[in-house]
């Protein structure tokens, strides 16, 4: 029995000691975590119970210059189901009326639904693909369904949300507009308006701290330290959406005609330079079709050919080397420098002509033989003309990825005896469509060249953050004398030279065409024809000036630029002069109607009343809507054109200032 009393002693004693211990270990360790580490757990813990969460600010929008909507950003939905959250009880109740209700917004039958959640449930799937691209009404009209109206846990719904950019009235002058693209690595790039102007669109993200609550939920709590998002600008482009339909069908038509592989058309204002529409399209090897994927326009650097001369007769008039009454003889259509020949294109040249006559029949050996006699000896003239008109350096547009021209120097290496000759009728130099529009303009405007430009002004609402005024390239390209010569040639070009298929009586154009051989140093097999025509209208008062290029045409439809890039120019000047409401003569100013002023009576009266909930708007223009919300102080995004269909703040609800309604139009 003592021996068993020791032991037991033995016992108490090693239990005596493991609980010690024990008591020692956890001290030091408590001790451990509120001296050494416990800056590291409080620190950890308040991480998981408290976060910055991003409030990410709304981007601006781009409006055309008469205030349509031409790019916004609105909200994406991806609806997904948890198959195992709901009861039985409610799966069993809801699966019909859910079933039913997606089958009339889903475009698939009730029957398949059915199948379709009850195996997910089988699955045990808790995320079930519904819906992709869902608006915002689609979405609220989903949530409202059967079963998903029990909320996320009970109903099961699960909400995916993504902001896209999207383009109201469709994708016009879509490769100006551009896009911002934003990837995974955090790495963005993209192109036109968007990308240039993309610190003022994307605004300024805030900051709000929140902490968690019961299953994920987080609550805001208050931190002095809180920012507020700043929504991005809005961008007013310079694009009349009236002329960037007209010259967008015009250059359409003419590229399916002649099976063309790409071209641009781009129609600036004489006196400002705002470029009103730019459209810029390339057919599709897969489809055929045409699409806006490249920005010729502004991009494509390349020989200009005959529309190049203008430059020529710049030179000889402004230099005072001869007038263009000057005779010059074309030898039978063909010159030779050098052992290279120089050739009019009808094959027979035009006998002994004017120079002005040799430009509006657009004669390459009468032009080179004006250009090479008079600065043979004396290059460095002719090209300190070229420098000094800003041919030989970009526009210095806010895009990136702008053509660089080319313009050889006689220091190049590149240099040879023929480089001069070869200039004078639009080869060996390199330009962009819009750099061959903006020196032609500069000649509508009186000589002074005008930088283009695509963008009138930045926005907050009603109040303009940044104004882009008129910026002057060159104040005064050539005298006056040179210039109302040069106007005229231009005019008799379409009255009575390579352009006068295009000659009206009704309206005036001024212009010059251009046929000009592509990859022609590649062999016959990569050569073909790009056709050109520039110029401005009307012709004694010019408003507009317009440049044309359309590649590869198909040359047994034909390749002559008066023939192929001739008809899109005429088309623009005549449709702007007879469709587009700023030039439409206004009838009739003072007659009353009853019915417009009813309207107009009772939109007023609904404009006047100071409310403090949502007006019902729908049925009414989308133009109506915004000025009525906007009145009382909401701020509106529109989808869509026409009339309002849906609004996503339901009529009589209680509004805040400010706060964002989008509406959707059809």
């Amino acid at each position: 029995m003592a021996v068993d009393g020791k032991n037991t002693s033995y016992r108490i004693y090693l239990v005596a000691f493991v609980i010690f211990a024990v008591s020692v270990a956890v001290a030091v360790k408590l001790t451990n975590i509120q001296w050494v580490e416990g800056d590291y757990y409080r620190k950890l813990a308040k991480e998981r119970t408290v976060r910055n969460f991003v409030i990410p600010a709304n981007k601006g929008n781009v409006y055309s210059a008469d205030g349509s909507l031409l790019a916004t950003s609105i909200p994406n939905y991806t609806i997904r189901f948890d198959a195992l959250a709901p009861s039985a009880e409610n799966f069993e109740k809801n699966i019909k009326p859910l079933s039913d209700s997606l089958a009339l917004v889903l475009g698939k039958s009730s029957g398949y639904f059915q199948s379709e959640l009850r195996k997910a449930r089988a699955n045990k799937n808790r995320y079930y693909l519904l819906a992709r691209k869902q608006s915002y009404t689609e979405y609220m009209r989903i949530k409202s369904f059967p079963l998903f109206n029990l909320g996320a846990y009970k109903g099961g719904m699960i909400t995916e949300q993504k902001t896209v950019r999207e383009h109201p009235i469709g994708r016009i002058a879509a490769r100006t507009i551009g896009y911002e693209r934003t990837y995974d690595d955090k790495r963005s790039d993209g192109k036109g308006i968007e990308w240039a102007f993309k610190d003022y669109l994307n605004g300024k993200d805030g900051r709000r701290l929140m902490q968690k609550i019961a299953k994920n939920q987080w609550k805001p709590i208050s931190d002095n330290n809180e920012i507020e998002p700043r929504d991005g600008y809005d961008i007013i482009s310079t694009i009349d959406v009236y002329i960037q339909d007209i010259a967008h069908h015009a250059l359409l038509k003419q590229l399916e005609h002649y099976q063309a592989d790409h071209g641009c058309v781009v129609v600036m204002e004489t006196k400002t330079g705002e470029v009103k529409a730019i459209s810029n399209l390339g057919r599709d090897n897969v489809d055929g079709n045409y699409y806006e994927t490249d920005n010729y326009a502004i991009r494509e650097s390349h020989e200009p050919g005959s529309t190049f001369k203008l430059v020529d007769l710049i030179a000889l008039l402004d230099d005072e080397k001869v007038d263009t009454s000057k005779v010059y003889d074309s030898k039978g259509g063909t010159i030779t420098y050098r052992g290279r020949p120089v050739r009019d294109s009808n094959g027979k040249g035009y006998g002994k002509i004017s120079l002005a006559r040799g430009f509006e029949l657009s004669s390459n050996t009468i032009l080179v033989q004006a250009v090479y006699e008079n600065y043979k000896d004396n290059p460095e003239q002719f090209i300190n003309r070229l420098n000094g008109l800003g041919l030989n350096k970009p526009l210095g547009l806010p895009f990136k990825g702008e053509g660089v021209p080319y313009i050889p120097q006689p220091s190049d290496k590149r240099w040879s005896a023929i480089s001069l000759p070869w200039m004078a009728f639009g080869y060996g130099v390199s330009m962009t469509p819009l750099q061959t529009l903006t020196l032609y303009n500069a000649v509508a405007n009186n000589g002074e060249m005008v930088k283009p430009q695509f963008v009138r002004e930045i926005k907050e609402w009603n109040k303009t953050i940044k104004k882009f005024d008129k910026e002057v390239i060159n104040p005064k390209i050539c005298s006056d004398d040179a210039l109302a010569k040069i106007k005229a040639v231009l005019g008799n070009v379409v009255k009575k030279g390579t352009g006068s298929k295009l000659y009206s009586k009704d309206f005036s154009m001024a212009g010059k065409t251009g046929t000009v051989q592509m990859n022609y140093h590649k062999g016959d097999e990569k050569m073909y024809y790009a056709s050109s025509f520039v110029g401005f209208f009307p012709a004694d008062e010019p408003k507009y000036s317009c440049v044309v290029v359309v590649h590869k045409p198909n040359v047994a439809a034909g390749y002559y630029g008066a023939d192929v890039a001739g008809p899109v120019f005429k088309r623009i000047a005549q449709k702007i002069f007879t469709d587009v409401p700023s030039t439409n003569e206004i009838k009739k100013l003072n007659v009353r109607y009853k019915t417009q002023e009813k309207n107009y009576a009772t939109y007023y009266d609904k404009v006047q009343k100071k409310e403090s909930v949502v007006p019902n708007v729908k049925g009414m223009t989308g133009m109506d809507a915004v000025a009525m919300l906007e009145n009382f102080g909401m701020k509106v995004k529109v989808v869509g054109v026409g009339r309002v269909k849906q609004q996503s703040i339901q009529p009589g609800q209680v509004f805040r200032k400010n706060q964002i309604i989008t509406l959707e139009l059809s």
